[in-house]
Order: structure tokens, then C-alpha cells, then sequence
């Protein structure tokens, strides 16, 4: 889940226009070692913290369709998570990089999620908003301060932003379907000893159960409708 978090900032920062104008967008730690190291014009996108939210986490379990709209196997609620980003900009003049932080915040400040477009994988498939903020007064996260200590680099002007994006819960089989009636036997024997054949049950309302009593096909059942995402999409 966090490398199509990662995919996601990835593609909509691209809409701002960095890549096109030669501008680097990496997910590397911001050390002292790595900004020795830069050579080209760079927005760094550095994951630093990562928390559940335990006020969002469910219980039961919910059903998985396949593409006929057949139930194929059941699914523990997701989980939440915080994922908290450190974003800065990197150049040879500090005005160079508060024009590219600049760019950056517009594009992320106009968006209360990330768009469906640019979600993949398991963010794909659950079809749950996967919410941003981005320099949130809320941010329940380490300071950039310690961060930066953490780091070993000088303090630099810097983007918080918080994604909170669900993970997959476990997914168990369904049982297959039952396609056959009841078989019920008598305790009476034949006059040879062997025992009375036994009789097929049939399905009430079928009007063709099929030879010997079998049941018509299963029934589908009607895949629940995608729940519509919701938040601005730029």
C-alpha cells in the first residue's frame, strides 16, 4: 500500500509540471550525505512516519465478487493508516527552490484527495477515498526540527503532508456453491440385501432441477454498487 501512496504523490505533482521542466521527484531520505550528492534541480518526497487510525478500524468481514458478480471469497475490514511525508525542494539558489515548493503546494493545497486516476493496486480495488493534507495545522507527526536532527542535515524550508490510505484486509475463500439437492436414503434393504437406492431432493421453485434432481445454476448475486469517492479531484 505505501509504494501506491508513493505512485499517487508521484502523479500528482507530475500534473504540476516538474518532470516535463527537468525537475527530479525522488522519495529518498534527505541526509547530509544525499544533498552532497544532487546535481540537478530536485523535489524530495520523504516518508517519515507512519500510524494507524484506530478510531477507523472495523470489525466482520465483507464479501468479494468475482467479474460475474459471484461471491469468491470474504475480506476482513481494512485498516488505516497515516502515512506523514516531509516534502522539500532542492536547487543552487534558495529562490529557485521556493519557486519549486511553490509549484508544489499549489498543486497539492487544491486537493483533498489523492485523484482515482493515479491509484493502482489495492488502492485500486478497495475504490476508497484515500484523503491528503497538505501543511495541515493538524499534522499529529515528529517536527521537521527533529526530523532534520534526525537526518544529520540543516534545518530547510519544508511541506508536511499526511495521507491517510487504507490496507487490505485478509481475504479468506468462499465455500463453494451448493449444486445439488439432498440425498436421502431408506433403512429398508432390497430383497438382495443391498440397500434401497436413495432419492435426489429437489430444490423448491426450480422448474428444471435436471436429472436425478440436480439443481439449476446458482443464482447470481448483484455486486454492491463502488462507493463514490469523495473529495474536490483537480
Amino acid at each position: 500500500m505505501i509504494h501506491e501512496v508513493d505512485e499517487g504523490l508521484r502523479g500528482l505533482l507530475g500534473e504540476s509540471g516538474l518532470e516535463a521542466s527537468g525537475v527530479e521527484i525522488v522519495f529518498d531520505a534527505p541526509t547530509r550525505d544525499w544533498a552532497a550528492r544532487r546535481t540537478a534541480p530536485t523535489v524530495c518526497v520523504f516518508l517519515y512516519d507512519i500510524r494507524e487510525d484506530t478510531s477507523r478500524r472495523g470489525s466482520g468481514a465483507g464479501e468479494v465478487y468475482d467479474a460475474d458478480g459471484y461471491v469468491v471469497a470474504r475480506r476482513t475490514p481494512p485498516r488505516w493508516f497515516e502515512l506523514t511525508y516531509l516534502i522539500t525542494a532542492w536547487a543552487s539558489r534558495p529562490q529557485d527552490e521556493h519557486r519549486l515548493l511553490s509549484q508544489v503546494l499549489a498543486t497539492l493545497a487544491t486537493a483533498d484527495a489523492l485523484p482515482e486516476r493515479y491509484l493502482t493496486g489495492s488502492l485500486h480495488e478497495l475504490g476508497l477515498t484515500v484523503s491528503l493534507d497538505a501543511a495541515g495545522a493538524t499534522l499529529d507527526a515528529p517536527a521537521a526540527s527533529d526530523v532534520w536532527s534526525a537526518l544529520g542535515g540543516e534545518l530547510k524550508a519544508s511541506l508536511g503532508v499526511r495521507v491517510c490510505a487504507p490496507l487490505a484486509g485478509a481475504s479468506r475463500a468462499a465455500a463453494p456453491p451448493v449444486t445439488e439437492g439432498l440425498l436421502v436414503r431408506s433403512a429398508h434393504q432390497q430383497e438382495d440385501g443391498d440397500p434401497a437406492p436413495g432419492r435426489r431432493l429437489r430444490y423448491e421453485g426450480v422448474s428444471d432441477p435436471g436429472p436425478e434432481g440436480f439443481a439449476a445454476p446458482r443464482e447470481r448475486r448483484p455486486a454492491p454498487a463502488r462507493r463514490r469517492r469523495g473529495g474536490r479531484q483537480p
